[in-house]
């Protein structure tokens, strides 16, 4: 198994993980209200996944 000579320093650790940066993340429209939302996730507007609702104490209506 191969085992490293020497300790690798911070910086040089540091500079191979520059170009891990996060994205911005992919939205989708919400089939009901028209509101932006995450993907595969209950819209936090109108309280609606795929068609129903799912979150309680909310209104279709508003």
């Amino acid at each position: 198994m191969a085992v490293p000579k020497q300790k690798s320093s911070k910086a040089r650790g540091r500079k191979r993980r520059t170009h891990y940066k996060t994205g911005a993340p992919t939205l989708s429209v919400c089939s009901e209200c028209q509101e932006p939302k995450l993907p595969h996730t209950a819209c936090p507007e109108c309280g609606t996944y795929k068609g129903r609702d799912v979150k309680p104490g909310m209104d279709a209506d508003d």
